[in-house]
């Protein structure tokens, strides 16, 4: 399925930054971060998708996946559901790198909570890899597969609040430690103090110095 997105910035851009939101919310939860740093980012351009399945607790909001101790779901539900929810992301990707003629070594996947998830899970498993990923607020799914499953490895900034009452800050170091065990070299990391399950300034500070470096931007 084409995933619906939102878009903001030049329609000839040379880099993109791909928003990959929560469960729960949609695009217009993360596209807002566009703003403050466009001026930061020249010749980009930010875009968001929303996830391919309705979130039932959520009205407005979608799910990339089932998550069975919110919902109810099962673990086989939740499987299948981030199966074709990968599926799906990636032929988005591909739609999206090939329409705006912007090559992988030029984009940035930035997820939160849900679509940190995602950002971990898919990227590695391409074969081209992307300038980075920005993690907030998630977890590596099946760190054990990661190390066989490995295909590229895109330098990481994982970004967590140490008051997060969604998902434990401990998932921070526990993915670090499964991507440097899977090769990855250039894992970077930020702990928010104060923060519960959100993006506070000064993590959206340090992910804007990391994109900047990773897409050598003046």
């Amino acid at each position: 399925m084409t995933l619906r997105f939102e878009r903001k910035g030049p329609a000839a851009a040379k880099r993109l930054v791909i928003f990959l939101h929560g469960y729960g919310a949609n695009a217009a939860d993360l596209i807002g971060l566009a703003d403050p740093l466009m001026p930061h980012m020249p010749d980009t351009a930010f875009l968001a998708p929303d996830a391919p399945e309705d979130c039932a607790g959520a009205p407005m909001g979608f799910q990339w996946f089932p998550i069975p101790w919110i919902d109810g779901s099962s673990e086989e539900e939740s499987m299948a559901g981030m199966d074709r929810a990968v599926d799906d992301l990636n032929a988005w990707l591909d739609e999206m790198l090939t329409g705006e003629g912007v090559a992988a070594d030029q984009v940035i996947l930035f997820g939160f909570s849900q679509g940190t998830m995602m950002t971990l899970h898919v990227a590695p498993r391409r074969a081209d890899a992307f300038a980075g990923l920005v993690c907030f607020s998630g977890r590596l799914l099946k760190p054990e597969d990661l190390a066989d499953e490995v295909v590229s490895r895109p330098p990481v900034l994982l970004v967590h609040g140490d008051a997060d009452e969604v998902v434990p800050v401990q998932s921070l170091p526990q993915a670090a430690e499964a991507l440097e065990a899977a090769g990855f070299d250039r894992v970077f990391a930020h702990i928010m103090k104060g923060t519960g399950h959100g993006i506070a300034p000064d993590g959206l500070q340090v992910a804007l110095a990391f994109m900047r470096d990773v897409l050598g931007v003046e």
